[in-house]
């Protein structure tokens, strides 16, 4: 069996699917295989989830990774991002591209895109919509997420430190094993009533602002 075919498998899915049921598959896996859905004291069954959720997000990325460049080649004229105002001029992130520290991303629509591994440190996403965005590894550190969308995104491993993630919507968002050392959650959605829906699990919140004002320590 060939890698590709294995990823297709992981994500139940036969082989030459298309991104749009790439992306739907992910979703409802991860939903299957959240830890939150399972009891914390049965740690057999939150290692298997983690297995898991490790080995989709995996399967996802390189999926992804292979059609993006499919579609590339078939339509270079085609741009992955789809902006809201006519004033960004920022290049789009690429793989020849993939240091955007800085860059104007303010109230763009980036929903499910891939920013894996991209340089996004100290860029303005203020009000952006990252949903179900794929940020596996991105170094947002000192960037602004204030009020950003970052509904059900993908941030295993990022590096968000000192970043500003004032107000932003982080329902159902990915937070594995991501450096959130000395970010600003204040006012930032994380909970449903009392039940917390954001996966942090392996986070590093020192010094991090939680939403409602303490200082983690």
């Amino acid at each position: 069996m060939s890698d590709l075919e294995r990823y297709y498998r992981i994500l139940e899915l036969e082989p030459g699917a298309t991104l749009e049921e790439v992306n739907q598959a992910y979703k409802d896996l991860v939903f299957v295989w959240h830890p939150d859905r399972i009891p914390k004291e049965n740690l057999r069954l939150q290692q298997k989830a983690q297995d898991k959720l490790k080995a989709i997000n995996e399967a996802r990325e390189k999926l992804r990774s292979v059609k993006t460049k499919h579609q590339s080649t078939h339509k270079p004229s085609s741009s992955p991002f789809h902006y809201e105002t006519p004033s960004q001029t920022s290049q789009p992130p690429s793989k020849h591209n993939p240091d955007l520290s800085g860059k104007d991303y303010s109230r763009a629509n980036l929903s499910n895109k891939d920013l894996s591994g991209r340089n996004l440190s100290y860029a303005n996403l203020s009000g952006a919509n990252l949903s179900d965005t794929f940020m596996h590894k991105v170094n947002l550190r000192g960037a602004n997420l204030s009020e950003a969308n970052l509904f059900r995104a993908n941030l295993l491993l990022a590096d968000l430190r000192e970043a500003n993630l004032r107000a932003a919507n982080l329902i159902g968002a990915d937070l594995s094993g991501a450096d959130l050392r000395g970010a600003d959650l204040t006012g930032a959605r994380i909970r449903s009533g009392e039940r917390l829906l954001v996966k942090l699990i392996g986070a590093n919140l020192a010094g991090a602002i939680m939403p409602d004002g303490a200082i983690h320590q």
